[in-house]
């Protein structure tokens, strides 16, 4: 098992988790009356959607698997939204999720729920630990040489680098908006509550789920590789990263829901981009039925 992270990463960490977690038990006591509305509606399912479609198409689809390719401004929002879900910067994430692919629930994955003992004990343990314990350890040895490719570009560099600015940011916007929304002070906590703190709260759950939830309970239509499953609802919930079974068997295929009735936002979102000219060399998986083909360059 890898050492414990330093006692300033750890704490980081922790406050991290913690801190929207009081803005969830806050929330209630908003409810009582006066504290949510349709703007407040509208805030959390906004930056919802924003922040965590900046971890599935960017972090994860784009950066991570070179699904499909962009132009650099496109590349640079997409960041900057990842960053908003505080789930650490991109070169990191990438870095791990990269090693996760390559060790996939082996002992030198970094967040398996797998090998952590047997019976139901083990069972909770591997499901603590996939689920928010492996971020409390130290970064595995040698993780820069994951993201040796995405270093080369000085703009990537920047975005990983403007992470704590992304995190502020992606608290003072709802927060800005809800005070000119509804023209009241009250509005401005409004937002920070829930467009900020509840928002990233349910955006690190649902996306924490896809490590621990999505191997350990679902159906395995491609069983040979590893222990990863397909889950309707973080299908659902996490836009398209709950068909992770599909993902793990064609993992640089832009489209992780290949039947027709697996939802999934995140490919619907490149498709809309490749529409309008903003991503190209969109691809498919290859072998799978109902994949689609990947979308030629623009002119």
């Amino acid at each position: 098992m890898p050492p414990r992270a330093p006692l300033v990463a750890r704490l980081a960490t922790l406050a991290a988790v913690v801190v929207p977690m009081l803005g969830l038990a806050a929330a209630p006591l908003l409810l009582w009356g006066w504290g949510f509305g349709w703007v407040e509606f509208g805030l959390l399912v906004g930056m919802y959607a924003l922040t965590a479609l900046g971890v599935t198409v960017g972090f994860h689809r784009h950066f991570t698997h070179r699904s499909f390719e962009t132009n650099p401004v496109v590349r640079f929002v997409l960041a900057a939204l990842g960053s908003m879900a505080v789930q650490g910067s991109v070169l990191k994430w990438v870095a791990l999720h990269r090693r996760h692919h390559q060790h996939s629930d082996t002992p030198d994955d970094p967040h398996s729920p797998h090998h952590r003992g047997r019976g139901l004990w083990g069972v909770v343990r591997g499901f603590w630990h996939s689920h928010i314990g492996w971020a409390f350890r130290a970064d595995p040895p040698g993780l820069d040489r994951y993201v040796t490719d995405l270093r080369r570009s000085a703009a990537v560099r920047a975005a990983s680098a403007l992470f704590p600015v992304w995190i502020v940011l992606g608290l003072a916007v709802p927060a800005v908006l809800g005070g000119l929304l509804t023209g009241s002070w009250a509005g401005v906590l409004l937002g920070f509550v829930w467009g900020g703190l509840v928002r990233i709260f349910l955006v690190h759950h649902v996306t924490w789920s896809v490590n621990s939830v999505c191997h350990l309970w679902g159906r395995r239509p491609y069983p040979d590789k590893d222990h990863s499953r397909n889950n309707f609802l973080f299908g659902v919930l996490a836009m398209g990263e709950g068909w992770h079974n599909n993902h793990h068997a064609f993992p640089t295929s832009a489209r992780h829901g290949l039947k027709w009735w697996q939802v999934d936002a995140s490919y619907y979102v490149i498709r809309l981009l490749a529409l309008v000219g903003l991503a190209w060399e969109v691809r498919g998986a290859r072998g799978a039925g109902g994949a689609a083909p990947a979308a030629a360059a623009p002119a």
